[in-house]
């Protein structure tokens, strides 16, 4: 059976999940990570030597990164639904899962996140936070510029490439933060919010995390 291994209050465990959740994937959830442990272990390090979640283990198949592991998914069990078929529609998931590794998530998650969420009030530093929710503001408002022309990220079916980006919305639009009006980001974000599988593994609450800078 389909292993995965992570906390549920992980973002990029969440997109794992999630990914299975759409798929129907049988599977059997290992908690591993923050106060669970199991990252130095033999075996866990037998798994992933960088010692991070998520990590897959599909019937001998071990994968590691959490959108390597959205489109391994995709490809092995989503073809034409998750997968698209048209190798231009999956061009356009998979530059918008670049881009939220390399621009949406460290500026949402480093800076917002963990700067001002995670940290205790009196050790904030609020020119990085302030500066990090501007660029923040920056980066949804170009996709919500994008969405003027499709439902989803990758044309008007839901495929991988709303995932990564799609699982930051509940933090950013949960925080108490200054945001920009950004009107088919949330239009995008309504439609995600009536799928059971988002539901159930995005939209987690994430209170214990406050003013944590550690597990």
């Amino acid at each position: 059976m389909l292993k995965i291994w992570g906390r549920r209050n992980s973002i990029n465990v969440q997109k794992v999940l999630w990914a299975v959740g759409e798929l129907g994937l049988a599977h059997e959830h290992i908690p591993a990570g923050g106060s669970f442990g199991l990252l130095d272990t033999e075996e866990f390090v037998a798994l992933n030597p960088n010692r991070r979640v998520p990590v897959i283990d599909d019937e001998g198949m071990v994968v590691w990164e959490s959108h390597t592991i959205l489109r391994y998914f995709a490809a092995k069990y989503g073809a034409g639904s998750l997968w698209p078929e048209d190798p231009g529609l999956r061009a356009r998931a998979d530059q918008w899962t670049d881009w939220t590794l390399a621009d949406l998530q460290p500026t949402f998650m480093n800076g917002v996140f963990w700067g001002f969420y995670r940290t205790p009030e009196d050790q904030r530093n609020w020119p990085a936070i302030r500066k990090a929710i501007a660029r923040c503001a920056i980066l949804f408002r170009l996709l919500d510029r994008h969405l003027e022309t499709s439902a989803f990220v990758a044309g008007d079916g839901f495929t991988f490439g709303d995932i990564p980006a799609a699982t930051q919305l509940y933090r950013y639009f949960e925080l108490e933060i200054d945001r920009p009006a950004l009107p088919r980001v949330e239009a995008w974000y309504e439609s995600l919010k009536s799928r059971p599988a988002y539901r159930e593994h995005v939209m987690i609450a994430f209170d214990d995390l406050k003013g944590r800078l550690a597990f």
